[in-house]
């Protein structure tokens, strides 16, 4: 009898163990009172990839499954597009951006589309068999001017709204799992792998290749608001670079949280705080530059990995658009 009792004393022990340890682990973490973000309807289960504004009101989200919607009031409401694409065709819209209304559109396969007159009508830009990889992401320059960059690493400019493409580096660096493009032309790489990562800055005609920081493979990087690079890798790691400039010096691990589950993107507000965004609805926020974080509310809610956080500068107009991008039509909309 004794010996039942203790082994029934010891699994109660254990199951408030089990349950305690979870906790910790899954909300140790503040939840913030109040959220800047709202949940809009998409009416799709396909996944928003990018969002870009032609002003304060008129924008463009692309996604999965030929996924392309138009706002005209701001992103509170969205209503679906068509491309004259063949019907046979099921593309991955994976990049627009527009420049007042001159804008472009990139997608898998081998997709490129430019607008000069916000978005009304699309022409489809011929790319050639040739071309390095998969368009991945696009910038728009100028009147008649983009830049396109591949997952294979390799960068072209048009000045003539797509009839030619000039190549911008010498040789492309591989398979990539994700890019990012600075304001000011920089570019930072990870590789197919996530083992290094590798630069390419304004005027350079070849990738820098990097270590990673440490031997977590790395998931995603990008840029701060001041230039210096970020990084995620895989166990939940943030670091920031540790010293302006130099790109291989970098902070110990940040992990805000751990739940099992990885940090996808990082940006920043316009009032400065970091969002960290992650699978199964992480949502974090620091406002005193990585030092402690909160869970947001609204984004805990999401039943749905968070691919992105996008903060879309309207050049024109001197305002700044945020946006969260989920999977499954998951999109949060920033509303201060």
């Amino acid at each position: 009898m004794n010996r039942l009792y203790s082994n029934f004393f010891n699994v109660l022990i254990a199951i408030f163990i089990a349950f305690g340890l979870g906790g910790c682990v899954t909300t140790r973490l503040p939840v913030a009172t109040s959220s800047p973000w709202e949940q809009v309807d998409l009416n799709s289960q396909a996944n928003p990839l990018d969002i870009s504004f032609i002003d304060s009101n008129h924008g463009f989200l692309v996604g999965t499954n030929r996924l392309i919607l138009e706002t005209k009031d701001g992103g509170d409401t969205w209503e679906a597009r068509s491309l004259e694409l063949s019907s046979e065709e099921n593309f991955r819209l994976i990049s627009v951006d527009f420049s007042g209304d001159e804008g472009w559109l990139a997608g898998q396969p081998g997709l490129v589309m430019h607008t000069s007159d916000a978005g009304q009508n699309w022409t489809r830009i011929g790319l050639g068999e040739k071309l390095p990889g998969e368009p991945y992401l696009i910038k728009t320059l100028n009147q008649d001017s983009a830049e396109l960059a591949t997952t294979a690493g390799a960068v072209y400019r048009t000045t003539n709204s797509g009839k030619t493409w000039e190549g911008k580096v010498n040789e492309a660096s591989g398979g990539i799992r994700d890019m990012r493009r600075a304001e000011n032309g920089n570019y930072v790489s990870v590789s197919s792998l996530g083992n290094f990562f590798a630069t390419l800055d304004l005027g350079q005609d070849t990738w820098q290749p990097h270590q990673r920081a440490s031997s977590k493979r790395v998931q995603t990087m990008g840029y701060q608001p001041n230039g210096d690079l970020w990084m995620l890798s895989r166990g939940a790691e943030i670091r920031f670079n540790e010293q302006g400039g130099d790109v291989d010096i970098w902070s110990k691990p940040i992990v805000p949280i751990l739940n099992g589950y990885n940090y996808l993107d990082l940006a920043w507000d316009q009032k400065g705080s970091v969002w960290a965004a992650g699978g199964n609805g992480t949502l974090l926020v620091s406002n005193d530059g990585g030092n402690s974080w909160e869970v947001d509310p609204v984004g805990d809610q999401q039943p749905s990995n968070l691919l992105r956080v996008l903060f879309d500068p309207i050049s024109s107009e001197g305002q700044v658009k945020g946006f969260v991008l989920g999977e499954r039509g998951t999109l949060l909309r920033w509303i201060g």
